[in-house]
C-alpha cells in the first residue's frame, strides 16, 4: 500500500526544517549497523499512530519575489503541493501572521487540498495565546507547537492523521494472487526498455534522454498462469544533478510505487557500475522490506572475459554490504539476453519475502545457532533467548524474546538471521528481528 504524502510548506525561516527533522528523526523504527543505507534528505519517512506517511521537505515560498532562485522554489513548492495528500502549512508565532503568509495561504486554498495549520515557536503561554489571530488565514483551527522543544507535536499529528483516514482510507484491496513489481533505478539505465521487453509491448517512451519517464506506469501481465502488476518509474538522480524541477519531485511517485509493491527490480547500468545513489535508492527499498532483484543491464556493452560474472557479482556484494541477500540477473534490453529469466525470478522472491516458518521450527533452529556458537555477554551477564516467534510476512519479521535486549550485539543478530537463511532461503527479501525483553518467571 502506498504511504500517504505530507508536504511541509511556508514562507521563509517559520521553522519548515526543523519540524522535517525532528519528524524524520523521531520515527522508532530498526535501526540498519551496516553502512550503506543512505537517504535524500528531500523526503523521510514518519509514523504515527501505528501508519507511515512520507513528509516532504519544501524551500520557503516567497509569493513576491522575483529573484530567479526564488522562483525556482516556489515552482519546486507548487509541484510538492500537487503531489501531496495532505499539506502541513507551517507559520511563525513570534512574527504573527505576514502579509507572506496570507499569499501562501490564499495559494494553498487554490490546490483543494487538506491543510494543517501549524503555528511554530510558540513556546510560551504567552504565544499560545497569541496563534489565535491566525484564524484569520481561513484555513481552519491552528495548532500551537514547537518544533525546537517539541510541543504540541501530538496534537499536530493527530490532526494530520485525521486528514490522512479522510482522503487516503486504508483500502484493504491486495490481490493476493497479483504480484506487484516496481522497476527503479537512476535515470538511462533501461528501465523502461526492460518494463516494455517485460509486458510485451511499448508501452513506457524509451529515450536516451535521462528523465524520460515522469510518472509510474501500471500494466497487468500475465506469464505462465501467474499474474504480475508491472510499475514503471521516473529515474531517481542524485539531488545536485537535478535541473528540471518536475523530476526533482518524480523521486517521490517512485517512492510510492516502491510502497505499493511486492517485488522490486533495482536496475544498474553494468558500464556505470554502483553509485551512491544506487545505494540511495534501493537503501529505501531494503528499509521498507521489499524483496529486490538486483537486475544488471547493458551487460551486452560491457567488456567481458572469463570469470566476469563473478568479478562483477562480487563488486556487487561488496559495494551494496546490505544487499547480500538480493539475486542478481544479468541482461540486455537491447539483445533481450535473459530478460525471459525475470518473471521466474520475481516470483521466487515474491515467495521468499511471503514465507511464513512455524514457531516450533524456527526455536529449533535458532536453539541450534546458539549451542554452536553461544551468545555473547556483557559485564558478566550473558544474554539469553528464551522465546522466537514470526509475527509478519513481507518482510519475514521474527520476535526474540530475551533477558536484556542491551547485550544483543548487532553482529549476534546478524548470526542469527544468516543461520534462519541456511535454514529457510529467504533470498531476496530482508529479514526483521525485534528484541524484546522479557522474564524468566514470566515464561
Amino acid at each position: 500500500m502506498s504511504k500517504p504524502i505530507v508536504a511541509i510548506v511556508g514562507r521563509p525561516n517559520v521553522g519548515k526544517s526543523t519540524l522535517f527533522n525532528v519528524l524524520a528523526n523521531e520515527r522508532i523504527s530498526i535501526v540498519e549497523d551496516i553502512p550503506g543505507v543512505t537517504r535524500d534528505r528531500l523526503y523521510a519517512t514518519s509514523e504515527w499512530l501505528d501508519r507511515e506517511f512520507v513528509i516532504i521537505d519544501t524551500g520557503g515560498i516567497e509569493i513576491a519575489n522575483t529573484d530567479k532562485i526564488a522562483v525556482s522554489i516556489r515552482e519546486q513548492a507548487q509541484i510538492a503541493i500537487r503531489e501531496a495528500d495532505v499539506i502541513l502549512f507551517v507559520c511563525d508565532a513570534r512574527t504573527g501572521i505576514t502579509d507572506e503568509d496570507a499569499e501562501v495561504a490564499k495559494l494553498l486554498r487554490k490546490s483543494k487540498k487538506p491543510i494543517i495549520l501549524a503555528v511554530n515557536k510558540a513556546d510560551s503561554f504567552k504565544q499560545e495565546m497569541e496563534i489565535f489571530e491566525f484564524y484569520n488565514l481561513g484555513l481552519g483551527e491552528p495548532i500551537p507547537i514547537s518544533a525546537t522543544n517539541h510541543l504540541g507535536l501530538g496534537d499536530m499529528l493527530d490532526s494530520v492523521m485525521d486528514k490522512v483516514q479522510q482522503t487516503v482510507p486504508q483500502l484493504n484491496d491486495e490481490d493476493e494472487d497479483e504480484i506487484k513489481v516496481a522497476l527503479i533505478g537512476r535515470p538511462n539505465v533501461g528501465k523502461s526498455s526492460i518494463f516494455n521487453a517485460l509486458v510485451g509491448e511499448e508501452r513506457s517512451i524509451v529515450s536516451d534522454q535521462a528523465g524520460t519517464t515522469r510518472d509510474a506506469i501500471d500494466t497487468p501481465v500475465v506469464k505462465d498462469g501467474q499474474r504480475y502488476l508491472f510499475i514503471d518509474t521516473a529515474g531517481m538522480r542524485r539531488k545536485g544533478k537535478i535541473e528540471e524541477l518536475i523530476e526533482k519531485y518524480s523521486i517521490v511517485r517512485s517512492l510510492r510505487a516502491v510502497d505499493r509493491s511486492d517485488v522490486v527490480l533495482m536496475v544498474i547500468d553494468a558500464v556505470d557500475g554502483v553509485t551512491e545513489q544506487d545505494k540511495k535508492i534501493v537503501g529505501y527499498a531494503h528499509e521498507a522490506g521489499k524483496g529486490i532483484i538486483l537486475v544488471v543491464n547493458k551487460w551486452d556493452l560491457y567488456k567481458k572475459d572469463t570469470g566476469s560474472t563473478l568479478r562483477y557479482t562480487e563488486e556487487l556484494r561488496k559495494e551494496l554490504v546490505f544487499l547480500q541477500y538480493a539475486p542478481v540477473v544479468y541482461v540486455s534490453a537491447v539483445t533481450m539476453q535473459r530478460i525471459h529469466r525475470l518473471p521466474e525470478v520475481i516470483k521466487y522472491v515474491a515467495e521468499q519475502n511471503a514465507m511464513r516458518i512455524s514457531t516450533s521450527v524456527i526455536n529449533q533452529i535458532i536453539e541450534d545457532a546458539c549451542a554452536i556458537n553461544p551468545p555473547p555477554t556483557d559485564k558478566g551477564r550473558q544474554l539469553k533467548i528464551y522465546f522466537v516467534t514470526q509475527v509478519k510476512i513481507k518482510p519475514p519479521t521474527f520476535v526474540l524474546f530475551v533477558n536484556n535486549p542491551e547485550i544483543m550485539h548487532f553482529s549476534y543478530q546478524r548470526y542469527l538471521e544468516n543461520k534462519l537463511r541456511e535454514a529457510f532461503g529467504f533470498e531476496g527479501t530482508p529479514i526483521q528481528m525485534i528484541i524484546r525483553a522479557k522474564n524468566e518467571e514470566d515464561l
